[in-house]
């Protein structure tokens, strides 16, 4: 027996290593860092709260950035959700061929960060991109997507949107597993399918909404690869958001304590967030068991 336990040791030594050196002491001294005037090139230097002080009373491109990362998750989360979970209903439907369109509609999720998707994303939105020029068919006039704010912050907010695949699947694994009879019984009730959607497969899968919903508000708050390769945070800043000012900070400024400041904040903003989730979620999240929790 305790052979079996020491080979069991033996075989998570590499899982422990990784652990170590790549996440606990990064997330480690990270924190250390913020801390510092570190830029690489020297030895970090102890200032205390300076980063933080900066961060908050006098730096503009902070405040800029975080609220135009608060804004970002706060429309991005709620839209693809919805959206996500509407073609999880409509693909939960045992039609022939489904399983071909379920994967089709994952394929977006897998291609998201490519660059080729931001070109074609450019190439949609731009002044006399494939968007205006169908906009001009119908009788509207173009609009400046990247030239106006408005205009950045919805272009990528429909690109994490349209990357809604992951959630997909994770809402469709929640709807298999709700039980037929529930349904049955709501049909003999007399409930119509949008009752039974609200009544029924709402409350059920409230779990897992739940959990998609944690996932989600995270990924959204470490948005990169969409303001980074689409408007490359303009214009005006307004899609320049926390995980591209901490890119920015530490690898074109080389201010490696500041940047690490800032991942902090960002870090503690998500806990926030999370919290408050966890919190109100005792009042719409139901378990099998009939409860709360």
């Amino acid at each position: 027996m305790k052979k079996e336990r020491y080979l069991s040791l033996i075989y998570l030594i590499p899982w422990i290593i990784g652990i170590v050196v790549f996440v606990i002491y990064p997330f480690a001294m990270s924190f250390y860092y913020s801390f510092t005037d570190y830029s690489m090139l020297s030895s970090p230097q102890f200032i205390g709260l300076a980063n933080y002080k900066k961060m908050f009373f006098v730096d503009p491109n902070f405040w800029q950035s975080f609220w135009a990362t608060v804004k970002f998750v706060v429309l991005t989360v709620p839209a693809k959700m919805v959206f996500a979970l509407f073609i999880a209903y409509i693909m939960n439907a045992k039609l022939k061929g489904i399983g071909f369109f379920r994967t089709a509609y994952y394929i977006p999720s897998i291609l998201g960060a490519n660059v080729a998707i931001a070109v074609l994303w450019q190439f949609l939105f731009k002044n006399d991109g494939l968007i205006n020029m169908i906009m001009e068919r119908v009788g509207l006039q173009g609009f400046g997507w990247f030239s106006s704010p408005t205009g950045a912050m919805f272009t990528i907010v429909l690109l994490r949107v349209w990357q809604f695949g992951s959630a997909m699947i994770i809402f469709l694994n929640g709807l298999a597993e709700i039980p037929s009879e529930l349904y049955e019984a709501a049909s003999i009730d007399g409930a119509s399918k949008f009752r039974q959607f609200f009544s029924v497969t709402l409350p059920m899968l409230s779990p897992v909404i739940f959990f998609n919903l944690v996932l989600q508000l995270v990924q959204g708050f470490q948005e990169f690869e969409g303001p980074f390769l689409v408007t490359g945070g303009g214009p005006m800043r307004a899609t320049y958001l926390l995980p591209m000012y901490i890119y920015d900070s530490a690898f074109k400024t080389f201010d490696m304590g500041y940047s690490s400041a800032l991942s902090w904040v960002l870090f503690v903003l998500i806990m926030i967030f999370t919290a408050i989730l966890f919190k109100t979620s005792k009042k719409w999240v139901f378990y099998a068991d009939g409860g709360n929790k």
